[in-house]
């Protein structure tokens, strides 16, 4: 019997299947793919592992207009500068070994 953890997605970098608490939401605004990180943005959305591996996979797929329903090709320079302004994880370093934070009980 399987337990109901919550929702699920698929990055389109690596295509593995994981909680949306671990992905970055993408959208494609004006042929830029951006970040959407408060997940509000309008339109049809992608998921991409906050990672310059995943990032550099789904463009060598071509899997953001595949995966936007978008025609031609898109600019991701926007969303190259914030992995890179905003990196949680060091290029090369295994998803599985990111930094960890302690939870500190307020009381």
């Amino acid at each position: 019997m399987s337990q109901h953890i919550g929702p699920v997605r698929t990055c389109i970098g690596c295509r593995t299947r994981t909680l949306p608490s671990e992905l970055l939401r993408v959208v494609a605004v004006d042929g830029s793919v951006v970040p959407d990180v408060h997940r509000r943005l309008p339109g049809r959305g992608a998921w991409l592992h906050f990672d310059l591996e995943c990032l550099r996979n789904a463009e060598r797929r071509r899997a953001f207009s595949r995966a936007l329903r978008v025609q031609g090709a898109l600019d991701v320079a926007s969303l190259r500068e914030h992995f890179e302004r905003h990196g949680k994880q060091v290029p090369g370093q295994p998803r599985g070994q990111q930094e960890t934070r302690k939870q500190v009980d307020p009381s």
